[in-house]
């Protein structure tokens, strides 16, 4: 029987993971394992609580104000006896955290396979998203199993090198995760607060827009709300404490947006489906928003996934006040912009990649993502 351990440390990792974990667990050819780092904690037990994944190994490595180097350390010291003690035939790893890249590291220096779940991500920036766009490169070398999530990512891989016979196009975990948490009979006591106005949905956490670049992002949020009234806006906010230093400073006192702490995947992915549009630093709601057919607007001066842009369910507008300020205002007044990307398509998948990769794992063949 095929041994297989996934190995995943953070929120949107185990979003993406744990569906997989479920189907793998469905397979008599094949006996699967969960590792957690641990990268993240409470926003971790969270997600593997909503999909009923129970670990079978906690590295518990998050401490209090920890580096990327800390991470790193961390992880490198505490994966191997793990490993070596599963001896799994293959691991898979996910996107682009320092889970993913120290884990691959470790299987390549014992030379166990990697799988890498949603390869092929790339903006050729390798401090933008930092560290994200050298973790996946990173993998993307080591891999032996490519599970790309479009066309657009199997094209970066094969530019680079890899062998065709080792890329899968699969489509995107996430949306798969979406059809077991979107409930229409859904309630929140921030949808009560909400009422008939209209929602806002703000995520912003990302490391290179710490400082100035995030205070801009929030001035320019507070600025639209102030000019429509009837826009509420609900930030769940990231654990990072500068995070939640910013956010007090510019929206600490806006009688418009509610801060809350962290929510649960299932909470996220109602609140997306119920929101008007969503402003987001992030790179999982990029994928998840348009299934709603929710415009997102992407605080980021870069995406690795230019698929949405192409298609028109997301715009780019960097970090700039000015820049978010106008374009947010935009989609507020002018219905026609707004139309153009709520009803533009999502490109991400069709909610069957868990079962393709889990009949590759199995079988060694699968029917592959027609993304048309």
């Amino acid at each position: 029987m095929k041994k297989v351990m996934l190995v995943f440390g953070t929120r949107p990792e185990a979003i993406k993971m744990c569906p997989l974990v479920n189907e793998l667990k469905t397979r008599k050819g094949i006996q699967t394992f969960v590792c957690v780092t641990g990268q993240h904690r409470q926003m971790l037990d969270q997600v593997l609580s909503t999909f009923n994944v129970v670990p079978d190994y906690n590295l518990s490595i998050m401490k209090q104000g920890q580096t990327l180097c800390d991470i790193t350390v961390n992880i490198l010291d505490r994966i191997r006896g793990v490993l070596e003690e599963v001896k799994p035939s293959i691991v898979l790893v996910h996107g682009d955290t320092s889970t993913t890249f120290v884990t691959a590291l470790v299987c390549f220096y014992l030379q166990i396979p990697v799988g890498h779940v949603e390869a092929g991500l790339r903006t050729y920036n390798i401090y933008s998203p930092y560290p994200e766009e050298f973790n996946r490169q990173a993998v993307g070398i080591i891999s032996k199993y490519n599970f790309a999530p479009t066309a657009l990512a199997v094209e970066h891989l094969i530019k680079e090198g890899k062998d065709p016979s080792s890329i899968y196009l699969t489509g995107n975990t996430v949306i798969d995760a979406m059809q077991h948490t979107v409930k229409p009979d859904y309630t929140h006591p921030e949808l009560d607060w909400v009422g008939d106005g209209k929602l806002i949905f703000i995520t912003a956490h990302r490391r290179e827009n710490l400082g100035e670049p995030m205070h801009q992002m929030f001035r320019a949020i507070r600025r639209v709300l102030s000019e429509h009234p009837e826009c509420k806006a609900v930030y769940p906010i990231h654990m990072n404490p500068m995070v939640r230093e910013a956010a007090e400073a510019e929206l600490g006192d806006c009688d418009q947006i509610h801060i809350i702490e962290p929510i649960e995947v299932f909470d996220c992915h109602n609140f997306e489906a119920r929101c008007h549009l969503c402003l987001t630093d992030s790179g999982g709601i990029q994928e998840e928003c348009p299934s709603y057919g929710r415009p997102v607007l992407v605080m980021r001066d870069t995406t690795e996934r230019p698929e949405g842009v192409d298609a028109g369910t997301l715009r780019l507008v960097g970090t700039n006040e000015e820049v978010i300020y106008q374009n947010f205002k935009e989609l507020l007044e002018n219905k026609s912009a707004y139309e153009a990307m709520s009803h533009a398509c999502n490109p991400y998948g069709d909610g069957h990649a868990c079962k393709r990769i889990a009949d590759i794992l199995e079988f060694g063949k699968y029917e592959p993502w027609n993304a048309v």
